[in-house]
């Protein structure tokens, strides 16, 4: 699936580059309800290859996204969580979405989607609390086996310069991506870095997330994931 990158958020994830493998951390956490991670990059195939090169796994083509201008490949990072790899569909090129993507070399991590269950009494929560947001707005994928993906997207206006997820809800008649995207590798740490890291935490605990969240000198994602080649780390 894909999810709208503004400008703001384009901008301050666009700040940093990928992480050295070195980066460790003392603890291996992954918030609970995450679902999957996005990887951007400006060539689907280079993407691929970068992640299969540190992995020994390569990602499977899941489609396009019509009117996004992008297209990605999907790699299962365990039970209901996977890496999308997300870039520009060529055949797109006057598609917003294009003119963002297509400047992430080399990938970088760009945003993550947590699982919330009815978004539509998690959208009337929000509601009652205050919190402005968009959404729930349908989404839809056709697969390569013509199979068609569905589900439901819900969009913080504050999402912290993207360290917040966007929140999504698969139909029922909609298997999974993890279920079926290569398998072999696992996500073992996901956190973000803030200059306020007082603040994010709040903001997290407000949406009743576990997301781990550390001081950094700007706001920053960061990941570990394990493969049959080892384990590597990627950031925003």
């Amino acid at each position: 699936m894909v999810h709208p990158i503004s400008r703001r958020v384009f901008l301050a994830l666009t700040g940093g580059a990928l992480a050295a493998p070195s980066i460790s951390w003392s603890a291996a956490e992954v918030p609970t309800l995450l679902d999957h991670i996005l990887l951007g990059c400006s060539d689907l195939d280079r993407g691929i290859s970068f992640v299969e090169e540190r992995t020994g796994v390569r990602a499977a083509f899941g489609g396009v996204h019509p009117g996004r201008g992008t297209q990605n490949a999907l790699l299962s990072l365990g039970k209901l969580r996977y890496l999308e790899i997300i870039a520009p569909d060529p055949k797109q090129s006057g598609a917003e979405q294009f003119s963002a993507i297509i400047k992430l070399d080399p990938p970088r991590l760009i945003g993550w989607a947590a699982h919330r269950g009815n978004l539509g009494i998690f959208a009337g929560e929000l509601g009652e609390e205050g919190v402005i947001f968009e959404g729930p707005a349908p989404g839809s994928r056709k697969r390569p086996d013509g199979r068609v993906l569905q589900w439901q997207t819900l969009s913080l206006k504050d999402d912290a310069a993207g360290m917040l997820p966007f929140f999504i809800e698969w139909s029922n008649d909609s298997l999974h991506p993890s279920a079926d995207a290569p398998k072999g590798c696992l996500l073992l740490h996901f956190e973000a870095a803030s200059p306020d890291p007082d603040e994010l935490s709040r903001q997290v605990a407000s949406l009743r997330l576990d997301l781990p969240v550390v001081k950094g000198e700007r706001p920053q994602l960061r990941a570990i994931i394990s493969g049959p080649k080892g384990q590597f780390s990627i950031t925003s």
